[in-house]
């Protein structure tokens, strides 16, 4: 039996003191004592649901030299999270039952966390859709924009096919490939084969993923299907989320960096789709609070800084985020950009209820106990010596946060203490789905 006694429970867009009781790996009873006050955070740990980041690159299998499931598994245990769902692009692809097979027994094996996969959509792998295990499967992945792992899908037809026969919400990657395209030609043509990493927002515009969301909002209402449009960079975009059955997520980066950082970040901060202008990270921070955004997620994506070298063209895009997003959004509570609750709701909450979750997502007596314990306290600046994944570095090195992840519990067991690291034995579990309509 394990107790949370007298802690400031975080949990359906609300805060108060209480205790929660864990018996095996499920949460027995939850016990209100009264309203949290401001002074309470001073001295008292703040409990929340485990955190579910619903948008991960694990690198495994086939780019295991800059992580995979196990390191990067771990990296999360110690942000506070506790829910992993990996995307398709690795090598090979996650597109056929065996890919998925495959990693779903080597999750079994290594996984710190709990896990699940999605399946990744291609222009000629609707056949097996009937085949899919819908039960463990959160998302069909669809990259409606060229990026990492070669899994463009852009022709009418094929889209057409993907929405109207995929038994799973879509999850899409919306850039514009013809006009990410014109824009590098147009670059290169004026500063060379591999322009400073500066041009990286002209290349990858505004233009090409407002283009590409509108295109799946229509499939969406056309087909009826659930989407959820991921990484959303760009205010324009946030107006999609009128239509009944689309919904967006945004990831962490776009809610830290513009393109002005640039000048200091240089390629650590390169990603796709690539961070924009002040007032589109300013708009997003505002859809946070608004009812916009559904969910924030990291679209953790670890490299070698070897990789990271050169600029727009040859640099590889993304950044390791896992471990450190909950700090982040800590830190934007802090700042006043919404409240504690409703960070839980969009990291916690939001997911468990689009994806389907069983019993997960939420402190409830006879929920999974997914927890993260984490307190306010002393200041502290993250150095590359506190970066668990493989690739070894931040984007985030040199910065200041003030709260800190305690401690982490998946299935009731510790997998993670703020003092001890990483439990030797903290093993996840296969996360399982029920796949219906929702309205938010």
């Amino acid at each position: 039996m394990l107790h949370f006694d007298h802690v400031i429970i975080v949990n359906q867009d609300r805060q108060y003191v209480g205790s929660v009781v864990v018996e095996n790996d499920l949460i027995k009873e939850v016990r209100e004592e009264r309203e949290a006050k401001a002074d309470d955070y001073a001295h008292l740990p703040c409990l929340l649901p485990g955190i579910i980041d619903e948008h991960v690159h694990f690198r495994d299998p086939g780019m295991t030299h800059k992580g995979d499931i196990f390191t990067e598994s771990r990296a999360a245990a110690a942000g506070g999270v506790t829910t992993c769902f990996d995307m398709p692009n690795c090598i090979p692809q996650t597109t056929t039952i065996g890919a998925w097979e495959a990693k779903m027994a080597r999750a079994a094996e290594v996984c710190a966390v709990n896990y699940a996969f999605h399946f990744g959509a291609t222009s000629d792998n609707a056949s097996l859709f009937p085949r899919l295990d819908t039960r463990h499967i959160p998302a069909l992945k669809l990259f409606m924009g060229s990026s990492t792992g070669g899994m463009l899908v852009d022709k009418e037809e094929e889209l057409r096919r993907i929405f109207a026969e995929s038994p799973l919400p879509v999850m899409a990657h919306c850039e514009d490939t013809s006009i990410i395209t014109k824009n590098m030609e147009a670059v290169k043509a004026r500063y060379g084969d591999d322009p400073d990493v500066k041009w990286h927002s002209a290349v990858r515009s505004r233009e090409a993923c407002i283009a590409s969301s509108k295109l799946a909002a229509s499939l969406s209402a056309e087909y009826g299907k659930k989407l959820l449009i991921a990484h959303v960079t760009t205010e324009e975009e946030l107006a999609l989320s009128l239509y009944p059955e689309v919904f967006l997520e945004v990831c962490v980066p776009h809610l830290l960096f513009t393109d002005s950082d640039y000048d200091t970040l240089g390629t650590r901060i390169k990603c796709n789709p690539s961070v924009k202008a002040a007032a589109d990270r300013e708009a997003l921070r505002q859809a946070l609070t608004d009812g916009s955004i559904l969910t924030v997620a990291t679209d953790h994506a670890p490299h070698l800084m070897s990789e990271k070298a050169g600029g727009c063209a040859r640099a590889v895009s993304g950044m390791p985020m896992v471990q450190f997003s909950l700090v982040v959004m800590l830190e934007l509570v802090e700042e006043g950009l919404l409240e504690l609750p409703r960070l839980v709701r969009l990291m916690c909450h939001n997911p468990a209820d689009f994806f389907g979750i069983i019993r997960r997502g939420f402190i409830r007596e006879g929920f999974k106990a997914d927890l993260a314990v984490v307190r306010k306290g002393t200041p502290w600046i993250l150095t590359a010596a506190k970066v668990l994944s493989r690739c070894g570095w931040s984007p985030l090195e040199g910065r200041t946060f003030h709260w800190h992840v305690e401690q982490t519990y998946c299935n009731g067991r510790l997998i993670y203490d703020h003092q001890n690291g990483i439990s030797p034995d903290a093993r996840g579990e296969a996360v399982e789905f029920v796949h219906q309509p929702l309205s938010f």
